[in-house]
């Protein structure tokens, strides 16, 4: 299963037309907020399931948080802000364990970032429109093919 996570898109059309053919190939599309409507564009332009949560930046009235089973794991996806990720992980590592979260989907920092913590994976896809902290604008595909998990981070 592959599965496309975009973050902090901010409605820059432009950047984030440069990964839809990347997420047309995708089984499942994860956009973890700012801007929400653009899971709707992403949407109409791969045909692909979207699974996404409102930012700070979003006023739409939409999910915040979702907790849901996809290829065997149990996701937890948020934006990040509620949990001060820009300060570290201690808040969303609290929340993930009583999930029972196995991997966890945030953004809000505009930097990329992967990496297993006490067995849970944790992927902030960066951003396709404003990087910050030296990467590059981008996104994720996660790759799960049984117990073998592969974080591919693209930049455009």
């Amino acid at each position: 299963m592959k599965i496309g996570i975009v973050s902090d898109t901010h409605r820059m059309i432009k950047c984030i037309d440069k990964a839809i053919p990347y997420l047309k190939n995708c089984d499942l599309i994860i956009h973890a907020g700012d801007n929400y409507s653009d899971a709707r564009y992403i949407y109409s332009e791969t045909s692909v399931g979207v699974m996404a949560v409102v930012g700070n930046c979003d006023y739409e009235d939409a999910e915040e948080e979702l907790l849901f089973d996809f290829a065997g794991k149990k996701f937890f996806v948020c934006h990040g802000h509620r949990y001060d990720v820009k300060y570290g992980l201690n808040f969303l590592k609290t929340k993930a364990e009583r999930e029972g979260a196995d991997i966890v989907v945030f953004g809000h920092s505009h930097e990329t970032f992967s990496d297993v913590i006490d067995g849970v994976l944790y992927i902030n896809p960066g951003s396709l429109a404003l990087p910050r902290g030296g990467t590059k604008r981008g996104f994720a595909i996660l790759e799960i093919e049984d117990s073998n998990i592969k974080v591919k981070e693209i930049e455009i």
